[in-house]
């Protein structure tokens, strides 16, 4: 047992996968110390979080509620804002980890900035290594950290992995649970709602990545991150639909032998291990009741009516600035679904068109990541207007 809990920096404390990381520590408070809390426009919520987890440093992103926040938390703790305060909170001194799961391009500096202080970083914001994975895998070798996955499918590989090469990997293997329109024909996606969109048939996650889930862009945007995670090609990165969510994900290796992660549908699974590896430790969670389960099923996604798997394939084939393109272009076409001014497949449409426009940056820096992610947006919105 290590001599001391591992401090932990929680950017997105406020969202479903910052609740559940302070559901870890509360289980496990030998091994986790939260020492940081940011959060993006939550004002009472953060304040509350400090407060109960007597923590001294905090953030709010969006610093026009700085003073909401500051009057609701308690005395003495240091509050910052905006995108410099969240980079001052990644580089504490006393943090050993950062974990981010700040939705959109926001948890990018921050990311790099830890990377550069030499914290490891927890990732479940699918952003960052879709726009800018080279860079970060770069940068996370170059200071000798580690980026360790929390999306349950990824961390699902990362268990399998432990210890392989990734020559050794034939193919990486996500599940995919094929969201609400697993069954629905084709021709009746144009008429989908938005209240059927956000009906997610196995995780509770916020209005866009619930959509992401409907579009299977989620999908798409983790084969882009598994492909800078555990350094393989696109051509390697597969996709299964599973609609239970039991199997996280799979490692088919160069044998033909398949390696496997299951557990019950709860996201303190993957953020545990991120933040106790290379230890597995007891905690409050259930075990599957394989007898209950019964059965397991798989089926082949629907490549051709769900377009966002081959658009993010070409987009981590091709690399450079098209990811974060493809990544800006859904953010404003999904937005403006939620503004039921959109039609559903009209997201596909107006990715796979701004993509089409883009001239490739290979090898950007991060400024021109951020660019192209600035050109994609306008860009789309004048498609959507």
């Amino acid at each position: 047992m290590p001599d001391r809990p591992k401090n932990v920096v929680i950017l997105g404390s406020t969202g479903s996968i910052g609740e559940s990381a302070l559901k870890v520590a509360r289980d496990i408070p030998d091994r986790m110390r939260v020492v940081g809390l940011a959060a993006n426009r939550s004002a009472e919520k953060l304040a509350q979080q400090l407060a109960e987890w007597d923590v001294q440093e905090g953030c709010l992103a969006d610093s026009t509620l700085l003073d909401d926040c500051r009057r609701q938390a308690p005395a003495g703790v240091n509050l910052r804002g905006g995108e410099d305060g969240l980079v001052e909170l990644a580089t504490l001194p006393e943090a050993d980890m950062v974990l981010i799961a700040i939705v959109g391009t926001a948890g990018l500096r921050p990311a790099l900035a830890a990377i550069e202080a030499g914290k490891d970083i927890a990732v479940a914001s699918k952003e960052i290594l879709v726009m800018a994975g080279e860079a970060v895998m770069t940068a996370a070798r170059e200071k000798g950290v580690r980026v360790l996955p929390v999306d349950s499918e990824h961390n699902a590989i990362f268990q399998c992995l432990e210890g392989r090469n990734s020559s050794e990997v034939s193919r990486l293997i996500l599940t995919a649970s094929g969201g609400p329109f697993r069954k629905k024909p084709a021709a009746e996606l144009a008429e989908v709602t938005v209240e059927q969109a956000l009906n997610h048939p196995t995780w509770e996650m916020g209005p866009k990545i619930t959509i992401d889930s409907a579009t299977l862009f989620n999908k798409g945007l983790e084969m882009i991150e598994a492909r800078w995670l555990f350094d393989v090609e696109m051509a390697r990165v597969d996709v299964i639909v599973h609609p239970q969510s039991i199997v996280h994900s799979m490692v088919e290796f160069v044998d033909s032998s398949v390696l496997a992660q299951l557990s019950v549908t709860d996201m303190c699974f993957p953020i545990q291990y991120a933040v106790t590896w290379p230890e597995r430790v007891p905690n409050q969670l259930p075990p599957l009741d394989f007898a209950e389960l019964a059965k397991l099923e798989f089926e082949a996604p629907r490549w051709d009516d769900f377009p966002a798997l081959r658009l993010a394939q070409r987009a981590g084939t091709e690399g450079g600035t098209l990811p974060a393109v493809m990544n800006a272009a859904n953010e404003v076409a999904v937005a403006k679904f939620l503004e039921k001014s959109l039609r559903f497949p009209k997201i596909w449409e107006t990715v796979e068109e701004t993509m089409d426009a883009h001239a490739v940056v290979a090898h950007p820096k991060l400024e021109q990541i951020l660019e192209a992610d600035s050109w994609a947006r306008e860009f789309a919105a004048g498609l959507l207007t």
